[in-house]
């Protein structure tokens, strides 16, 4: 049979690892010079057809529909991948290169209502009680999440190097944790920006219960909008949080033109996102169902912006591993509540988003993407301290 001879023909020259594929006529093979990581039952041919025209297209909606089960870690199919990247490059054919969607301003608030605004209540299930939906902070890789994330949201802070009463905009500021935190710590007064509906709602109602909405607020504004409605005023400092990764392919000169506009002479900006090793096209799987119009750039793309404007880069670390430990307890915790998952959508939805954490958690781990941050100045700023040291008490 074709599929099977075209599966056959690509994993036979796998170099690294092992798999071991049970097909749908009930045969099994093995594969790889070492112990199989993990077995992939394959339930119908078309799969193999579908990821001869996308890998990534295929194996996702055949794990999401049921007609692809993995018995051993998920994690380890992402594994089995990163350490065979040529070998397995000839099971592409991509007769058809997928369309993908294109980011533009216009699309932008549909493309996050897609992802974020699948509900308040999904969400509440499985992150922390902050909601903070970005890569937390382990300074000990036995702590717990909520702690993790509250000393990811100081270590933001601490890297702004931000002062009692300064001003702050939060560019996509999620459920608002980053922005409350600095008001009731700092007294800092500012503004975060969504094109989440049920994220405002949510931040507005937690920083009134928090007692700072006078000094607070959140509204529902593209992030390039925010100079207009603002009138010219500038913060002391500005940060984004997870948000890069929606900003799109080439797109990135109009986040830093944004931040140069909000931001005083002298200030300070912070960015943390997920990037990749290099330039590559979105994948086609995360691109239709998870994040439509995302992507993923590298450091080099995001310094060549940087140094285009009056901008000095301060500082760059990579905390890759942290998003690995981050997207292992979500997964535990949303797995924890499958019933309720497949209540509120149905059971496809849950293995497509029980896939997606899984290869999420596996290219932490074992992939090209990392989790970077990024700190620079709007000119020269000589009044900062000379070393990291703060960062750290």
């Amino acid at each position: 049979m074709l599929e099977k001879r075209l599966l056959n023909s690509a994993l036979s020259r796998l170099s690294h690892g092992g798999v071991r594929i049970r097909y749908w006529d009930g045969s099994e093979k093995t594969y790889g010079p070492e112990k199989p990581y993990v077995t992939i039952t394959v339930k119908e041919p078309a799969v193999v057809r579908r990821m001869a025209r996308n890998v990534s297209l295929g194996i996702g909606e055949g794990y999401s529909k049921g007609l692809v089960e993995v018995d051993g870690p998920l994690t380890d199919v992402i594994r089995l991948a990163a350490e065979n990247p040529q070998n397995l490059s000839k099971l592409v054919h991509a007769l058809k290169s997928p369309s993908l969607h294109r980011n533009k301003q216009n699309r932008q608030k549909s493309y996050i209502a897609h992802h974020y605004d699948l509900g308040n209540d999904f969400y509440k299930m499985w992150l922390d009680k902050s909601m903070l939906y970005t890569c937390a902070y382990f300074r000990k890789p036995t702590n717990t999440l909520e702690q993790a994330q509250q000393d990811k949201i100081d270590y933001v802070l601490k890297k702004l190097r931000i002062k009692k009463g300064m001003s702050l905009a939060d560019l996509g500021c999620g459920w608002g944790d980053l922005l409350i935190t600095a008001a009731k710590k700092y007294k800092a007064t500012g503004i975060g920006v969504t094109l989440s509906e049920e994220q405002v709602k949510w931040a507005n109602e937690r920083a009134k219960k928090e007692g700072v909405a006078d000094l607070i607020s959140f509204k529902l504004i593209n992030y390039q909008d925010l100079p207009k409605y603002m009138k010219g005023k500038q913060f002391d400092r500005v940060a984004s949080v997870g948000m890069m990764e929606h900003v799109g392919r080439g797109n990135h000169h109009k986040y830093f033109e944004t931040v140069d506009k909000l931001l005083k002479p002298g200030g300070v900006s912070f960015a943390h996102f997920i990037s990749s090793q290099r330039e590559i096209a979105p994948d086609a799987w995360i691109d239709k169902y998870i994040f439509p119009g995302g992507y993923l750039p590298s450091p080099r793309e995001i310094i060549t912006e940087i140094q285009k404007l009056n901008f000095r880069l301060t500082d760059y670390e990579n905390i890759r591993y942290h998003y690995a430990l981050t997207l292992h307890e979500w997964r535990k915790r949303f797995n924890a509540h499958k019933k309720e998952v497949v209540k509120m959508f149905d059971e496809e939805f849950y293995r497509m988003w029980d896939f997606w954490l899984a290869c999420s958690e596996g290219s932490f781990k074992y992939g090209n993407i990392d989790l970077s941050h990024f700190v620079f100045t709007k000119g020269i700023n000589n009044d900062l301290p000379l070393t990291r040291e703060d960062w750290y008490k």
